[in-house]
């Protein structure tokens, strides 16, 4: 036994010493892979772009350091699947190219055996994957932006999203035909202060009072969590009859408003590395009640991309076990080329994918998991076929 192997292999207790020697051979080049792909990712989304802030003089060197920690967790993540590409690919080509497959096949090992501690590895990864995914990854990317928001914007404009629009799909109460869905409610604002979390410019056009329209327009508005209820200030409400004409002119210093909190939600949007799954099942409820059909279809693509991106480390695991037990030696430069190739395939099934599930030409579960479920299937051929040899 070589002695990586030993070293990192004896941390493993409850396996045999063949599945503990296996593993203990992918485990230094899957760190190696963690390293190098983290570094690449790291340089070309995050130091180009601090290193610009601060030439410029927009940020200090504290701000950028605590950007590039809380950014740092993001691509360590991301190099996860592609570090058990590397490591399984590497690994067993060392033991091929040594005959140890060769003799352990001799001994009565079947190949699926030899391959069961790169799948075994490829799990535990999967599951540290998904847990840093959901846990530290979307808080880290929403504190790196809010903290180079603070230092590039002004104290007026700090942490303001500007145009929040909500359109709220339903059945009016005066619909002749009870089946046909119409635009109930549309709330605009033009500001969204996320400080103390108020909407200025505030703009409702409400239908569904059965013998009029209202158009509200309010300077400011709160979400009241304990009535849950909006709050407006500075309020003028218009009635306005099937003919067009004014009713009635109201003005009010505060005016409780009854429409739901999703607005609350959007103006709080995050982007989707910066959502965990529940946050996201969350806006995708919200996505529901709007009727926006093309933002529902992506978001649900998101949703299951979270399930299945962990879930590659087990298609690449058995990928590149399965190139690994070719019988040549296989080095760390051109295993981190076929890894780069093999990446690249599989982001671009993720954008054909994108597009197919966009489109609606399938659901988005399939869009998903689509690149997942062809590295599996891909990853089984090539294990039939080399078992075969």
């Amino acid at each position: 036994m070589k002695p990586s192997s030993f070293l990192f292999g004896r941390f493993l207790p409850g396996l045999s010493i063949m599945d503990r020697y296996l593993i203990g051979e992918t485990l230094p080049p899957f760190l190696f892979g963690v390293g190098a792909f983290s570094s690449i990712g790291v340089a070309v989304g995050i130091v180009f772009e601090l290193v610009r802030q601060l030439t410029n003089a927009n940020i200090s060197l504290d701000v950028a350091a605590k950007v590039f920690v809380l950014q740092l967790p993001y691509y360590i993540s991301l190099s996860f699947p592609m570090a058990m590409l590397l490591g399984t690919l590497i690994g067993y080509s060392r033991l091929s190219s040594d005959s140890e497959l060769v003799a352990l096949r001799s001994c009565g090992v079947s190949l699926y055996r030899i391959v069961r501690p790169a799948l075994l590895l490829a799990l535990v990864v999967t599951a540290i994957t998904f847990a840093f995914d959901q846990v530290v990854v979307p808080g880290a990317l929403y504190e790196a932006e809010v903290t180079l928001d603070r230092a590039l914007k002004e104290e007026d404009t700090l942490l303001a999203k500007r145009n929040t629009l909500y359109p709220e799909i339903g059945k009016l109460p005066q619909a002749r035909d009870a089946e046909d869905e119409t635009l109930v409610r549309l709330f605009y604002a033009e500001k969204f202060d996320k400080e103390d979390e108020r909407m200025y410019g505030v703009i409702v056009l409400d239908r569904s009072e059965p013998k009029f329209d209202r158009l509200v327009f309010a300077d400011s508005a709160t979400w009241n969590p304990e009535d849950n209820i909006w709050d407006f200030f500075g309020v003028t409400s218009y009635a306005i009859p099937p003919d067009g004409s004014y009713v009635n002119i109201a003005k009010f210093d505060r005016h409780r408003y009854p429409l739901p909190r999703a607005p609350l939600e959007l103006a709080r949007e995050r982007d989707y590395p910066q959502m965990n799954v529940t946050q996201a099942f969350d806006r995708l409820e919200i996505l529901k009640a709007s009727g926006r059909e093309d933002k529902i279809r992506k978001l649900e693509i998101r949703i299951q991309q979270k399930f299945a991106i962990p879930f590659a480390c087990v298609a690449f695991g058995l990928v590149g076990a399965a190139l690994g037990t070719k019988p040549q030696r296989t080095s760390a430069s051109r295993g981190f080329g076929i890894s780069v190739l093999v990446i690249f395939t599989y982001y671009l099934l993720m954008s054909v994918g994108d597009a197919l599930g966009l489109s609606g030409l399938i659901r988005p579960w399939i869009a998903g998991w689509l690149p997942t479920l062809v590295g599996l299937g891909v990853g089984m051929g090539l294990l039939m076929r080399a078992s075969k040899l």
